[in-house]
């Protein structure tokens, strides 16, 4: 569920708040006042089932009935008895058995389960319906003579509600007939709309109303100088009038200058003002009648404010408008042409590479970002490198792996391959510079896990063998001449009961079923470890002094191992402390522990540092950070805590940047990220742990009011 106003708040599957944009007087509820253009969570906040965006105020609904709010509260909208502003929720009081909420312009409205209406705070124009122009911030009051009540909208200074016959009822500032009785007086008790019947739902802004009736047709009444009652003048109405062509509408919106419309067919209407270029349609000229919003389609509900949002059936958000607070929560300032926006989650593992990440969902869909894998979308599809899409043509994905090209393992066992081919790491036989969609790397077949290096490719089998493919300069293919390029997949020597292995820049690794790891590849800086040849390990050899390992990971000279007891070790090259001793050196040809590391559960490399995931869900980190993947900007010697980060389950470490897996299925990213490798909406780089943009899925059809709310829940799979 999604509320937006100039910020912007969702609901997550586990019934947390999440907020950003404008955090002006508190808005957002994280206990500061600082503007947030990605979502932070609401702290205190469980089991939500709805939130809404108010003017200066936020509110949210608990599944127990109980409403909660935060923001400003100077005419007592807040209904926590006091005028003091709240920067984190705080309980409305003596409001049990609540079913939905909506957030006006100083005052607040909800709908109980017995069908009456409740409001609270300013009412100087007599916005509470209570027979008064006196201000409630005390306690909430009972809006007179409303019963059997099924749905309410909260405008600036007006408000609505729909009754179970299927009227429509108004009340408050009647500027311009937005109340719809046929005169501009205001109303300090709920008057009925003329001519409405058979209304299925509503919605109120600044200074128009709408109503969608049963038959389809779009109904609006009040301002129109900007053409925003879609009749194709631009003259005020104080009775509903029909926007013109429009039929098989589903669900409607009030902006606070334009107005949305969406089709049984999935599309979007928009018209009236479009200064913000919130009618979607790539300019800033008003429509005086409904226009389709190109560019979007199989869409499922929408909302208006200054701008827009709307839910497409892939449960993807796309935003467009104005985004001078934040609040289309891209992570960038731009507002036009719409563009997806809110956390990738259900994903379920991901891939960092050289200048691209890739995420795997649980739908079995590949999502990519980043400069380095432009190539990955719809041919003739606009391309923004800094926001995940899905890779063409990959569907039921069940493992991926990253390096200057990607890897994906389907469910029937096959292999897809894109991105670089230099050396022939595809596997397709053919030297291409750069394939821009998957292809299937023949003769390979019933595989169940990947890893792809630097120019060269790895598979293990159902059977516990290993084929490998692409460059064999330093005979990292443990099979064929040394020296060429191209080599086609064929089994690597001598290898059996393997259960999981890693690819590094010029060397591989095989973890075999007694807990035993073998390598073969360059051996320049020890990474292939033991007496073995100092420049090239020509077939798989063990390495000595190992012996219990659970998991293995090759960074691009160095090697390290995970074994049962939670313990880290590490060989090879150290010279930007990537071995974790506390020392810099040449090189190191014997495993040793890394110090201070226990009870780890994942380790990953791919460039010069190492990332370890601990059981309590922390992650810590050491070697090159120049670029930050590592957390700062120095070389750490000895692991430190990447602060700031828990429930982690899963990690991958690219070249210059990090990528980890929460809990709940977002991906969070931090390092370089010049060609968008984080995924965030931007290309700054990230001392810190950055949230990924990626969408969202919601169960069953949400329906959406004001400023963008939706009733629905954003779920962690599809």
């Amino acid at each position: 569920m999604l509320s937006l106003s100039s910020h912007s708040l969702a609901v997550a599957p586990d019934g947390t708040v999440w907020a950003w944009g404008s955090n002006a007087g508190g808005l957002l509820g994280d206990g500061t006042t600082l503007t947030r253009s990605l979502p932070v969570q609401v702290p205190g906040l469980t089991d939500v089932v709805s939130v809404s965006a108010g003017e200066g105020h936020s509110l949210a609904l608990r599944e127990d009935g109980t409403v909660w709010a935060w923001g400003s509260n100077n005419y007592g909208q807040l209904g926590d008895g006091t005028t003091v502003a709240r920067y984190s929720p705080t309980q409305v009081l003596g409001l049990p058995d609540v079913v939905a909420v909506s957030a006006g312009s100083g005052f607040s409205l909800v709908l109980r389960a017995d069908g009456t209406v409740w409001a609270w705070g300013a009412n100087s124009l007599g916005q509470l319906g209570d027979g008064t122009t006196t201000y409630r911030r005390i306690s909430p009051a009972q809006v007179s003579g409303l019963t059997d009540v099924v749905a309410i909208s909260a405008g600036t200074n007006h408000s609505l509600a729909l009754r179970e016959d299927g009227t429509v009822w108004a009340w408050g500032y009647n500027a311009s007939g937005k109340l719809g009785d046929g005169t501009t007086s205001q109303r300090l008790t709920p008057v009925r709309v003329v001519g409405l019947m058979d209304v299925v739902s509503l919605s109120a802004n600044t200074n128009h109303s709408m109503a969608l009736r049963a038959d389809g047709t779009v109904w609006a009444w009040g301002g129109n100088s900007y053409g925003q009652l879609g009749d194709g003048t631009q003259q005020s109405r104080s009775s509903p009038v029909q926007a013109v062509g429009l039929t098989d509408v589903v669900a409607v919106s009030a902006g606070v200058l334009h107005s949305l419309a969406l089709r049984e067919d999935g599309s979007v209407w928009a018209w009236g003002g479009n200064s913000y270029g919130q009618l979607g349609d790539g300019t800033t000229l008003r429509r005086l009648s409904p226009a389709r919003v190109e560019g979007v389609a199989q869409v499922v509900a929408l909302a208006a404010h200054l701008d827009s949002l709307v839910l497409r059936k892939d449960g993807t958000v796309w935003a467009w408008g104005t985004n001078d607070g934040g609040e289309l929560g891209t992570g960038t300032d731009e507002s036009r042409p719409p563009k997806p926006v809110v956390q990738l989650t259900s994903a379920v593992s991901l891939a960092a590479g050289g200048g691209y990440s890739l995420a795997l969902r649980a739908d079995g869909s590949v999502w990519s970002w980043g400069v380095g894998h432009l190539g990955l979308r719809e041919e003739g599809e606009e391309v923004d490198p800094y926001t995940p899409a899905p890779v063409a043509g990959l569907t039921e994905v069940k493992a991926l792996s990253a390096y200057h090209h990607a890897l994906a393992l389907r469910e029937d066992g096959t292999v897809w391959a894109w991105g670089q081919n230099t050396f022939g790491e595809l596997g397709d036989g053919t030297r291409s510079p750069f394939r821009s969609s998957p292809v299937l790397v023949p003769g390979v077949t019933e595989v169940k896990a990947l890893a792809a290096g630097f120019g060269f490719s790895l598979v293990l089998r159902e059977d516990g063998t290993v084929m490998s493919w692409g460059s064999n300069v330093y005979r990292q293919l443990g099979h064929g001449d040394p020296g060429n390029d191209n080599v086609p997949p064929a089994l690597v020597e001598d290898l059996t009961g393997v259960v999981a292995l890693s690819a590094g820049g010029e060397h591989s690794l095989a973890l075999r079923e007694d807990g035993t790891v073998w390598a073969w590849g360059s051996n320049a800086y020890g990474q292939v470890a033991g007496e073995f040849d100092w420049l090239l390990q020509f077939v798989p050899g063990q390495v000595p002094g190992l012996s219990g390992v659970t998991a293995v990971a090759a960074g691009y000279s160095h090697s390290l191992a995970l074994r049962e007891d939670g313990t880290v070790w590490a060989w090879g090259d150290n010279s930007y402390g990537q071995l974790g001793n506390g020392t810099t050196g040449w090189f190191q040809n014997i495993p040793e522990q890394v110090p201070g590391l226990t009870d780890v559960v994942a380790i990953s490399s791919l460039g010069w540092h190492s990332l370890a995931l601990r059981a309590d869900g922390t992650v810590w980190t050491w070697g090159y950070d120049v670029l930050s993947q590592a957390g700062t900007r120095a070389l750490h010697l000895a692991p430190v805590q990447v602060p700031g980060l828990t429930g982690v389950v899963a990690l991958s470490a690219g070249s210059a940047h990090s990528l980890v897996l929460r809990g709940d299925g977002t991906a969070v990213g931090w390092g370089h990220n010049s060609q968008g490798e984080l995924g965030n909406g931007e290309s700054n780089r990230h001392l810190t742990p950055a949230r990924t943009l990626l969408p969202c899925r919601f169960t069953g059809m949400p329906s959406w009011e004001h400023r963008a709310s939706a009733q629905g829940r954003c779920q962690a799979s599809p």
